[in-house]
């Protein structure tokens, strides 16, 4: 349980608002997370009062509102982790002559902050962001391979969570299972062919302060390029570069 319990429902509220494809009322919000009305509406009371949502009185739904956007536009300004991230992924692109990217985790897709190509190398569906099913990708089962059991299992409760795009990758949550087992035992995370036939990827999780994820660095390659047994040392330079990201966010 949260030692701030106020602070962490009105984090959850403006988040479930984040999601919707439009304003929600009251009611829906309460249910959708499992808390009483009256909290429900004491919190949107707090957040529209300081601009963090909109009460849309005729329709009674309420919305992001412009406090909530500003925060998102400075965040989109600053952007910390692709300013930290661009110039390491850089020095590796340039290092193994293939093409690399940082990609955060966000519910069960990840966005792509940085990429760089490398020279001759065809373009990717990877594009700064870009969101992918994160259980399909090489960051993102790297990713997910970090989080605790309870929290993976919360993010694909059954079947239909599993979106596919060539008819490869973990279709259960069994099978996610042992991918993500499998790339935490290893050290790194891969996929091949499971986003675009004929390329594969080879990714590490970069850690936090708290030992958190907080992004996932990855090459991605023509399969022919690299062969299976020459995947480790590839690794080993992408996580000499999730090490470095990892010190700089940290501050060390």
């Amino acid at each position: 349980m949260s030692k701030v319990p106020a602070a962490e429902n009105t984090l959850r509220v403006l988040a479930y608002l984040g999601a919707q494809r439009g304003p929600a009322p009251a009611a829906a919000i309460a249910s959708a997370l499992g808390l009483p009305r009256s909290t429900v509406y004491h919190l949107l009371a707090v957040l529209t009062e300081h601009g963090f949502v909109l009460h849309f009185p005729e329709a009674r739904r309420y919305g992001l509102g412009v406090a909530a956007y500003e925060l998102s536009s400075a965040f989109s300004r600053q952007q910390p982790l692709s300013r930290l991230g661009r110039p390491i992924v850089a020095a590796l692109v340039d290092a193994i002559g293939e093409s690399g990217h940082v990609a955060v985790l966000h519910g069960r897709d990840v966005v792509y902050i940085v990429e760089e190509r490398a020279p001759r190398r065809p373009r990717l569906v990877t594009d700064v962001g870009v969101r992918l099913p994160a259980h399909l990708t090489a960051s993102g089962r790297a990713l997910l391979a970090t989080l605790p059991r309870e929290q993976l299992r919360a993010l694909y409760p059954d079947s239909g969570a599993f979106e596919d795009r060539t008819g490869s990758g973990p279709h259960s949550y069994a099978e996610l299972r042992r991918v993500v087992t499998e790339s935490r035992e290893r050290g790194y995370a891969t996929e091949d062919g499971d986003v675009t036939p004929g390329f594969a990827s080879v990714a590490v999780s970069v850690r936090d302060h708290a030992g958190w994820p907080a992004a996932g660095i990855a090459v991605t390659f023509p399969r022919d390029n690299v062969p299976a047994e020459g995947w480790d040392a590839l690794a080993a330079r992408v996580r000499e570069a999730a090490a470095e990201l990892s010190r700089r966010i940290r501050g060390s």
